[in-house]
């Protein structure tokens, strides 16, 4: 029985995605079974997401008063990955509502346009002491709408 859902999946080639951040596999990213765990994708979609906001927005994740915490996640696999792969993960942003967002992220092996895995990652933006959501600071916004495009059908 097959995943409807997976077959019909529309894969995004790279130049969909605004940002783009460079990774390098690493030997303890395999398992036993030779390839990159499936676990191992959602740091990589974690560490581009967050490469964004240090370098291109104003997120301080050590002192700042808002932070992101993610609420879901979702990957679809295409096809494997392995070290010593070098990798490019892309990011945009399919929603930006009043305290979240929603990423669309694709992972490819360097040099390629077909993604090997693609996923989403929903960021709800809160107060750091309270915990509680919060709207998203002005300069905050205006960094992830530098990516925003049209949802995922």
């Amino acid at each position: 029985m097959g995943y409807p859902e997976r077959m019909t999946a529309t894969r995004r080639p790279l130049g969909d995605y605004p940002y783009t951040h460079a990774l390098q596999t690493r030997w303890s990213d395999n398992d036993v079974y030779g390839h990159v765990n499936n676990v191992t994708y959602y740091a990589y979609f974690d560490t581009a997401v967050n490469a964004f906001l240090i370098r291109e927005g104003p997120l301080d994740p050590e002192r700042g008063d808002v932070i992101g915490l993610v609420v879901e996640t979702g990957c679809q696999y295409f096809s494997s990955l392995s070290f010593p792969d070098a990798l490019t993960v892309g990011v945009a942003v399919e929603r930006l509502g009043n305290s979240s967002v929603r990423y669309r992220l694709g992972v490819f092996r360097a040099g390629q346009d077909e993604p090997c895995a693609q996923g989403h990652f929903v960021h709800v933006y809160v107060d750091r002491g309270t915990r509680r959501p919060v709207p998203l600071p002005g300069p905050l916004r205006a960094a992830l709408a530098s990516l925003q495009v049209e949802p995922s059908t």
